[in-house]
Formats: C-alpha cells, structure tokens, sequence
C-alpha cells in the first residue's frame, strides 16, 4: 500500500507542476484577449471603462498575468506596446485603460516605455 501512496502522490505533484507551467506561461494572445474586452471603447472612445465593467476586470487581470511569472510585467509590457504600434489612431485609449479603471500595471503604456526595466 505505501507504494501505491507514493505513485498516487506524485502523480498529483506532476499534474500540479504541469498547471503551474500553464499559469505561468505568458504570451500576447493573452494579453490580447484580455484587453479584447475594451474593443468598444478602443474602438470608438466610448463609453469610458469603470471599475467592475467587464473592461476593467480585464485590465486588472493584466496585472494577475503580469504576476504570474518573473517576467511578466516585461511580457505584458511588450505586448501592449506591440498594441500601441498595431492600434496607433487609437493607442490613447489603449494608454488610458488602467487610469479609469483603476489599476496600476508598473508601468506606463506609452509609445516611449522601455520594457526592458
């Protein structure tokens, strides 16, 4: 029976490292899928995001994925940049998303933000 106990155990450490490979791995269909949410109002301006509206937990899941990993805030950080340059019309309203909605990423999405920091 001890043996078994042993198997069964690390079966579960196995599939528990295996989900946190998962949570940890970042990448900017993520990030791209979170902001998704706040298509309308990157879109068109309006209307403005607030807190608890589908945008802003979003945007603050931006943070959760940021810290997910060592290197999260650098990839979240690139990916919106990337954002910045694929949306340039609209790069102000993608800048302005954490301010209405609250959440401080540690970083300022702007055109000129070195994410190497």
């Amino acid at each position: 029976m001890g043996s078994r106990k042993v198997v069964v155990v690390m079966g579960f450490v196995m599939m528990l490292s295996r989900v946190a490979a998962v949570t940890t791995s970042i990448d900017c269909t993520t990030v791209i899928g979170l902001i998704s949410a706040c298509t309308t109002f990157v879109t068109y301006g309006s209307p403005d995001p607030m807190p608890g509206s589908p945008c802003c937990d979003a945007v603050g899941g931006l943070n959760s994925v940021a810290d997910s990993s060592a290197d999260g805030p650098q990839t979240v950080c690139r990916c919106l940049m990337g954002l910045l340059t694929t949306y340039n019309p609209n790069a102000t309203a993608i800048a302005t998303l954490p301010g209405f909605c609250g959440v401080s990423l540690g970083f300022t999405i702007d055109p000129n933000t070195d994410c190497n920091l």
